[in-house]
């Protein structure tokens, strides 16, 4: 057992309540269980509890065993000496607050239904590589619960991603235009190098590609350049020598050098060439020099067919027939599954990152409902939600249940989950 479900337990009120006493025999009534505390310091606050004839008003802390406690040192610290009740399975032990006053126990080993205890540990014991813990008892649970627990999730990791942006908005001076540069750069980075973008945009400020966005040999000598790949030994090919010249130009002009990346540090290993972060370094040139305004044409981009245009900028002459310095081969603009995840991954927390910014939580709504227009994502981890029942007809039910997965079935979170909560109650 772990201590959410008797956190669960005590703000549902799911336990025994006739004669509910406290381990010293003190009749006790909850008049109110309290509202949850994400922060540091008890569980439950706000809590009102009358033990014997007095209301008391205040904390409720929660633990498996009384003993943990003095485990957590919560003995010596002032935070909770405002704690009420402790709420435990199990007392083992006595304890007080920091003054040495004791602090009365209900205890609920004897109060939880047998039935709801074994549904939890059914769902906390399923072994690692099982996706889906509740897949067993989803004819439990009704189409709504689902759609509404998979909203819940998929605002959560647009939420999650808006706050990355909001942090990167930050670091820029909150230049939006320099911060949709960083976002892009991680973007196109997709999966495998994503860092290496980063430390690539970090590398190379947008004050200084704005001022070659005319020339796309400028630009390509600066990404290229700034990520270490013109320096690479036995490549022999007059245009990248002169690429060399011209951001060995660049970078004295610029002072670049001591921010520059290595070949190394981006990843090939099991990659097809169409995904090689030289070639994502290709597509991004032709989109900088084709595409002089970021910012505000992802913001205004109605529909997904204006974002599939914005994102398929023609490549320099050069990069359309290499997909690496000196290595011939045929590359082309990014294809619509690669444009669908920029959406996904770029502009709809963008959009929605700037919305909170401005406060229009309308543009919030708009941004969220792009994704219903774009297919669904495809992979292992969604099959078995389909397998399951579970609907994913389109890039928001993907995004939803990819999140459901990451932040409730995956760390097996069910007590926080909709769906859990209802197999626990009709279990």
């Amino acid at each position: 057992m772990q201590e959410d479900f008797l956190h669960y337990v005590w703000q549902h009120q799911y336990f025994d309540k006739t004669n509910l006493t406290t381990e010293d025999g003190q009749p006790i009534i909850v008049l109110r269980p309290g509202q949850r505390n994400p922060d540091a310091g008890p569980d439950f606050l706000n809590a009102r509890v009358q033990v014997g004839e007095v209301e008391w008003n205040g904390a409720v802390e929660i633990h498996i065993r009384a003993s943990d406690w003095l485990r957590h040192q919560h003995q010596t610290d002032p935070k909770y000496d405002q704690v009420i009740l402790h709420v435990v399975y199990s007392a083992d032990q006595n304890v007080a607050r920091t003054n040495g006053s004791a602090i009365p126990h209900l205890a609920l080993s004897s109060r939880i239904a047998d039935h709801l205890l074994a549904t939890y540990e059914r769902l906390r014991e399923q072994p690692p590589e099982a996706t889906l813990p509740c897949a067993p008892l989803q004819s439990h649970v009704s189409e709504l619960t689902r759609t509404m627990m998979m909203g819940r999730t998929l605002l959560e990791r647009v939420e999650q991603k808006a706050d990355l942006l909001t942090a990167l908005h930050q670091q820029n001076g909150q230049d939006w235009e320099a911060t949709t540069w960083h976002a892009l750069a991680i973007a196109f980075g997709f999966q495998k190098n994503a860092e290496p973008m980063a430390r690539l945009a970090k590398a190379l400020p947008l004050s200084v590609v704005r001022r070659h966005r005319h020339d796309a040999h400028q630009v390509s000598a600066l990404l290229f350049g700034q990520a270490g790949f013109l320096e690479e030994a036995g490549v022999a090919d007059a245009y990248v020598e002169e690429l060399r010249q011209e951001f060995a130009f660049l970078r004295h002009k610029y002072n670049l050098g001591g921010t520059a990346l290595a070949a190394h540090d981006w990843n090939f290993l099991r990659m097809r060439p169409a995904n090689f972060p030289t070639v994502r370094l290709a597509q991004l040139t032709g989109l900088l020099h084709a595409r002089p305004v970021l910012f505000d044409a992802l913001l205004s981009a109605a529909t997904i067919k204006a974002l599939e245009e914005f994102f398929t900028a023609p490549l320099p002459a050069y990069w359309q027939t290499h997909y690496r310095p000196g290595k011939v081969g045929k590359v082309a603009a990014p294809g619509r599954s690669s444009i669908h995840l920029l959406v996904t991954n770029l502009v709809v927390p963008l959009r929605v990152a700037y919305a909170r910014y401005v406060g229009n939580q309308e543009l919030v709504e708009t941004a969220v409902t792009l994704l219903d227009q774009l297919p669904a994502e495809q992979n292992h981890v969604l099959d078995a939600y389909e397998a399951a029942g579970f609907r994913n007809a389109s890039a928001a039910d993907s995004q939803g249940l990819l999140a459901l997965h990451r932040s409730y079935c995956s760390p097996r979170r069910c007590v926080q989950c909709a769906i859990g909560g209802s197999i626990l109650r009709k279990r």
